[in-house]
This record gives C-alpha cells, sequence and structure tokens, in this order.
C-alpha cells in the first residue's frame, strides 16, 4: 500500500460560534468562507455551507467533524466530509486566535481521513477511493490540506 498526492484544499475560516462546554468537551463551529481546491485530476473552489464542528477536548486535542463542498472548475460538485484529530500547541493555539505566525504540515499531530462523494460521472472515482490527509494552520485563519490517495 502507498499514498499517492491527490490534492490540496485550502479553507478559509470565520470566527468560531462557540456552542459552549459540553459533557464531551468545548463545540466550536467554525464556517468556511473561502477556499480553493487544487489537483492534477481536478481543481475548484470551495462552496458557501461547509464548515467544521470541532470538539475541543481537555487534552489538547481537538476532534474535527467537517462538511464541505467543491464546485469544479469543469462544472461538477464534489461533496468531501471527514473526521480528524488536530493537536492545539502553542503555534497552533496562536494561528487560530489571530496570531501572524502559523504551523508547517508536521508541526504537530493533525491528520484527517476524507470521504469524498460525486454524481458527475468524470469523478465517479472519487466514489471508490480512500483518502487521508495532513493539514497545517495559517494566519487567518487558514487551514490548508494535503490529500493523498491510498492505492494498492
Amino acid at each position: 500500500m502507498k499514498l499517492e498526492p491527490e490534492f490540496s484544499y485550502t479553507a478559509e475560516l470565520a470566527e468560531p460560534q462557540i456552542v459552549g462546554p459540553g459533557p464531551y468537551g468545548l463545540r466550536q463551529v467554525l464556517a468556511v468562507t473561502g477556499g480553493k481546491v487544487t489537483g492534477n485530476r481536478f481543481s475548484g473552489t470551495a462552496a458557501p455551507g461547509g464548515g467544521d464542528w470541532l470538539l475541543a477536548g481537555d487534552d489538547g486535542f481537538g476532534r474535527l467533524d467537517v462538511r464541505a463542498q467543491f464546485y469544479t472548475d469543469d462544472g461538477a460538485v464534489i461533496y468531501m466530509s471527514y473526521q480528524g484529530l488536530v493537536e492545539v500547541n502553542e503555534a497552533a493555539a496562536g494561528a487560530l486566535g489571530g496570531g501572524t505566525t502559523g504551523t508547517d504540515f508536521g508541526d504537530h499531530y493533525f491528520v484527517t481521513t476524507p470521504r469524498l462523494e460525486s454524481g458527475d460521472p468524470k469523478y465517479a472515482w472519487v466514489n471508490q477511493s480512500i483518502f487521508v490527509g495532513q493539514g497545517r494552520i495559517q494566519p487567518g485563519p487558514v487551514v490548508e490540506f494535503q490529500v493523498f490517495r491510498v492505492v494498492l
């Protein structure tokens, strides 16, 4: 098994809506306000309506629960949902809190498991593929992911 680079994805995030602390941690909703997807097989822009229903735990990690969609440059729609885990270390907290520096890939644990869906025949291959991603946080805040397809 190996990982094949498939696309990168950037998402610009709105200020978090704090739901509040609950039995599982601090729930925050971060709406996607813009973004791009770029790859060899498709590129496009983030559609309105996506977001992360993030659950921040006392252990210094955030549990991601993301739903988003892209408009490809050739007119198709690709839906993406994923779970993930992000270590909120000092650099990550600074970038999320309006700081001027961000994190880089590998600076902290930031891993996702994207699932893609499309009804467009050109992109039917995404319906039969497994993806994993790694992330980083940039000022804005903006999150960027490198997404890989698992191949045999």
